[in-house]
């Protein structure tokens, strides 16, 4: 099964020799619609909005000199300077760049995903980059209307962890979904954090309520509704599936041996050495202890 190296956690450090600080601002960008742009490199994917008074900009990737170059890029794309940042969730491969953003721009995100920040990743926000933590904190939705542009920041409820931001550009009808969709990935489920299986479905039926066409995911090429829907589909069958494993009281092994999943063909996993292996029995396993957790087992 065909391995990803995706920007998250310290262990990407180490990669540095090998990958050389000049590819950490190489950037790839598209147009996802003719004012918006997804931008991929070493981390989470960035979404960049432009309006006519500068750009509104989603995530940040993983290190300060991304978020730099992300600066400059999103100021070339819309002709104007950063006006607004979001953060959809709390993970540095998302927010560790914002500390080359501008000191007091606004920044949005979750209450949970601030909270998260400077409780879990404390040592890195400290000194100056302490002025670009989330500063407009969202307990269920925020609009936001800058040049023209309206920007609706959603906490649609727990799924990827329980802090969760989709940021939706009305006007161009595209959705930036962050973690709450990992386009043809298996996801990480941060229970530490709140994540759930069962509950990231249900954010999901909110999420695809909205009003979009295109969807920029957290990794994973840009989608489109029905890419949205059929990741909803993985997930609703990983659960059904160790919800009936578990009301059968099979052990886990047994239920990782012999699941048969339809939904996830051509999926890759999520690898970073020493760090993280995202694969199907990763997912299978987390979705089979939260059923027997459900279900009041030991």
């Amino acid at each position: 099964m065909a391995r990803i190296v995706v920007g998250i956690g310290v262990a990407l450090v180490a990669l540095l020799a090998v990958l050389g600080w000049q590819r950490l601002g190489t950037f790839e960008h598209e147009a996802v619609a003719p004012d918006v742009h997804a931008i991929f490199g070493l981390g989470g994917n960035v979404c960049v909005l432009a309006t006519e008074r500068g750009a509104v900009v989603v995530d940040t990737m993983t290190f300060r000199m991304q978020g730099q170059r992300i600066r400059e890029l999103a100021e070339r794309l819309a002709g104007g300077p950063v006006q607004t940042l979001l953060n959809t969730h709390y993970h540095r491969d998302h927010t560790h760049g914002n500390p080359g953003m501008a000191p007091g721009l606004p920044i949005v995100a979750t209450e949970r995903t601030r909270e998260h920040l400077v409780t879990r990743d404390a040592g890195y926000w400290e000194g100056a980059a302490a002025e670009t933590l989330p500063s407009v904190l969202v307990a269920d939705e925020h609009e936001l209307r800058l040049g023209g542009k309206t920007i609706r920041a959603i906490h649609p409820g727990r799924g990827h962890t329980d802090g969760d931001l989709v940021a939706l550009f009305v006007e161009d009808r595209v959705l930036c979904a962050g973690d709450l969709f990992f386009n043809r990935r298996y996801p990480r489920i941060d229970v530490e954090a709140g994540g759930s299986v069962a509950a990231w479905i249900e954010a999901l039926d909110r999420v695809l309520a909205l009003d979009f066409d295109r969807v920029v995911p957290g990794h994973g090429a840009v989608s489109d509704r029905s890419g949205l829907q059929a990741f909803q589909d993985f997930l609703r069958e990983v659960w059904e599936q160790a919800q009936g494993a578990v009301q059968e009281g099979r052990p886990a092994e047994d239920f990782l041996a012999t699941a048969r999943l339809t939904r996830d063909a051509g999926y890759e996993s999520i690898y970073v050495p020493f760090v993280l292996d995202i694969n199907r029995d990763y997912v299978l396993r987390t979705a089979f202890e939260e059923a027997r957790g459900t279900a009041g087992g030991s």
